[in-house]
């Protein structure tokens, strides 16, 4: 697949299962991840991997924090089971690091584009993902369970897997609806 192919022919899916990424496939996902834009070379990502019993602690995790945060019923029925919903999450974190010309959003921007860089690598390999956020990345208690500092931003979840139907063609938007010119 070319790289304009890839482009234009990208899209989530949340209906994933397994067999998730191969050895190989994750090598080259996680590649993909570090060759991104980065203002002053301050690498402000970091990467959680979540496979196997890791879905489940996750799960655990996401449980915690609804209970202890006090969040709806409905989110706290469904928090241990969202992690189980792909083979592998990629929990996208970015670091704040203090600098004089990279603000904060530079640096989550930059983390930003390196889960999209790890979804498009995925699409390439014949895998397919999705990248969520919500509550469970903007929790000070999945922060805190993770090892995170209050600073961190988890940027997102990256749930990666084997499409288990047949995606229809995406919504094409027309340019012109998104684009003026100055």
């Amino acid at each position: 697949m070319d790289a304009i192919e890839l482009l234009l022919t990208r899209q989530s899916d949340s209906n994933l299962s397994f067999p998730g990424p191969s050895a190989e496939q994750l090598e080259v996902i996680k590649k993909a991840a570090l060759k991104v834009p980065d203002h002053g070379g301050l690498k402000p990502w970091r990467f959680i991997l979540v496979e196997e019993q890791g879905r489940e602690k996750l799960g655990e995790i996401f449980y915690q924090a609804a209970v202890e945060e006090q969040q709806e019923q409905r989110i706290i029925d469904r928090a241990k089971a969202l992690p189980e919903r792909a083979p592998m999450l990629i929990i996208a974190v970015s670091p704040y690091v203090e600098h004089p010309k990279v603000p904060r959003i530079e640096q989550i921007e930059s983390a930003a584009c390196s889960v999209f860089a790890m979804q498009q690598a995925a699409f390439a390999q014949g895998l397919s993902g999705v990248w969520r956020t919500g509550y469970f990345a903007q929790s000070a208690s999945v922060k805190r369970q993770l090892g995170l500092s209050e600073q961190d931003e988890i940027v997102g979840y990256l749930y990666l897997g084997t499409p288990t139907v047949q995606c229809t063609k995406p919504v094409r938007h027309q340019p012109e609806d998104f684009f003026t010119q100055l």
